[in-house]
C-alpha cells in the first residue's frame, strides 16, 4: 500500500509572487553559489563584449597549471616586446626581462594588466592566439558554450565574445576549484611593481557588503561591466552586469543589486542528508521500523517576503518488506516550490533490519493482517 504523507507548513510560509528589481545594466546575472538559484536575469544569454572581465579565464588556466605543478609561483617568464607595447592597463614589465608568474597574476588581477595577460599567455601557451584558444576550450568545457576568447585581454577583437551567464559560470568555476588562489588574488587590494602602486579596480572590495572578488572591464563597445562575488555568512552571491555608461554607475548599480540579493532572498535549509523524515512500518523484520532519511541536504533559495506555504509529501510503499540495508532507496520526498515546481529527492533506509525467525515472522503477519500493525 503506498502512503503519502504531506506536510503544509513546514514552518515556513512563502508566497508566488516575487518581487523584480531594475538594472540599468544592459546585461546582467545573479546567481546564489549555494544552490544555483537565479536571483537575477537581464539578457543573461546575449552576446557581448567582456573587456577586462575575460581575465578571470585567463587566470583560471593559471591555477590549473599551479594546481597540477607544471608551473610553480616562482617560475620567471620572459617579456616580449609585443607583451610591453601592449597598451591600455598596465602592470608596467620591462621589456627582455622575466617576471614570476606570483606577480604576473597579481598584474592581472590586482592591476588589470594587460601586458601581464600576453606574458602569461606567451609563457605557458606558446602564443597568445593558441593560449586563447585554450581559455574558449576550457570555457566549453565548463558549460560556458556561448564564449569565445580570441585573446588573453579582453581588448576589443572581433569574435572576442561572451555572455553574463557564461562569465558567472567561470566565476563559480574559479571559487569551486581554486579556493585558496582565489581567496589569495581576488580580494588583494592593491600591488606594487617596479615601484609603481596600483589599487584594486573592483571598488566593490572597499566596502562592507563582503565583497572578495573579482573583475571589473569596461571598452568603448561594452560598456562598464563587472564579475563580483559577495560572501556574507553562509551566503555567497556571483554577480555579473555589464554595458553601464561610467564606472560611477557600475559601482552603484552592482552595490544596490548585491545588497538586494543579500537582503530580499534567504537561504532556507529544508532538510539536511541523514535527517530522519519519517519511520516506516516493516514487514517481516527483525526490527518494526525502519528509519527514512534524506538522501541529501536541501537548502532553497526564496524572498523572504513570500507568504504561500511550502509542500513537502513523503511518498512510500508500507510496510517495507526485510531485509533492509543502509542507503536503500524505500521512498521520494517531493518538495513543491512556489514557482519552481517539484524537487524529488530519494529517501533511504536510515538502518539495516534483518529478515525475522520464523515464529516471528508468521506471528507479525498474523497482527498486521487483523489490526494493519505488528504484535508487540
Amino acid at each position: 500500500m503506498q502512503k503519502i504523507l504531506t506536510y503544509l507548513s513546514f514552518s515556513l510560509v512563502f508566497s508566488t509572487t516575487v518581487e523584480a528589481i531594475e538594472t540599468k545594466a544592459q546585461q546582467a546575472y545573479m546567481v546564489d553559489f549555494n544552490t544555483g538559484t537565479v536571483l537575477l536575469e537581464k539578457n543573461a544569454d546575449q552576446p557581448m563584449v567582456p573587456s577586462s572581465m575575460s581575465k578571470i579565464m585567463t587566470a583560471h588556466l593559471v591555477f590549473e597549471r599551479l594546481k597540477s605543478g607544471d608551473v610553480k609561483p616562482g617560475d620567471l617568464l620572459f617579456v616580449s616586446q609585443k607583451a610591453w607595447e601592449m597598451g591600455g592597463s598596465k602592470m608596467f614589465v620591462n621589456i627582455n626581462t622575466k617576471v614570476s608568474v606570483d606577480d604576473l597574476l597579481q598584474g592581472v588581477i590586482v592591476q588589470s594588466g594587460n601586458d601581464a595577460c600576453i606574458v602569461l599567455a606567451e609563457g605557458l601557451g606558446g602564443t597568445e592566439t593558441a593560449f586563447a584558444d585554450e581559455m574558449t576550450q576550457k570555457a566549453h568545457e565548463m558549460g560556458a558554450t556561448n564564449s569565445t576568447f580570441v585573446n588573453a585581454t579582453g581588448w576589443p577583437d572581433e569574435g572576442h565574445v561572451t555572455t553574463a551567464k557564461d562569465l558567472a559560470i567561470i566565476a563559480d568555476r574559479t571559487i569551486r576549484d581554486f579556493p585558496k588562489e582565489y581567496s589569495k588574488y581576488y580580494a588583494q587590494l592593491d600591488f606594487t611593481y617596479n615601484k609603481i602602486k596600483q589599487g584594486n579596480r573592483n571598488t566593490l572590495l572597499y566596502k562592507n557588503i563582503g565583497a572578495d572578488g573579482m573583475k571589473t572591464g569596461h571598452t568603448d563597445a561594452g560598456g562598464y561591466g563587472i564579475v563580483a562575488s559577495a560572501k556574507q555568512g553562509d551566503r555567497r552571491i556571483i554577480l555579473v552586469i555589464n554595458g553601464l555608461p561610467s564606472s560611477r554607475e557600475r559601482d552603484q548599480e552592482a552595490t544596490a543589486l548585491m545588497n538586494w540579493g543579500f537582503s530580499y532572498y534567504k537561504n532556507y535549509k529544508i532538510f539536511g542528508k541523514g535527517d530522519v523524515m519519517e519511520v516506516a512500518d516493516v514487514w517481516s523484520g527483525a526490527q518494526k521500523t525502519v528509519p527514512l532519511v534524506a538522501s541529501q541536504n536541501m537548502v532553497i533559495t526564496l524572498p523572504r517576503s513570500q507568504r504561500k506555504d511550502l509542500q513537502v509529501k513523503i511518498i512510500y510503499d508500507s510496510p517495507i518488506a526485510a531485509p533492509i540495508k543502509v542507503g536503500d532507496v524505500l521512498g521520494t520526498m517531493e518538495v513543491t516550490v512556489p514557482e519552481k515546481g517539484i524537487i524529488k529527492v530519494p529517501l533511504q533506509a536510515g538502518k539495516d533490519v534483518k529478515m525475522a525467525g520464523f515464529f516471528q515472522r508468521i506471528s507479525n503477519s498474523i497482527h498486521y493482517l487483523l489490526w494493519g500493525k505488528h504484535g508487540s
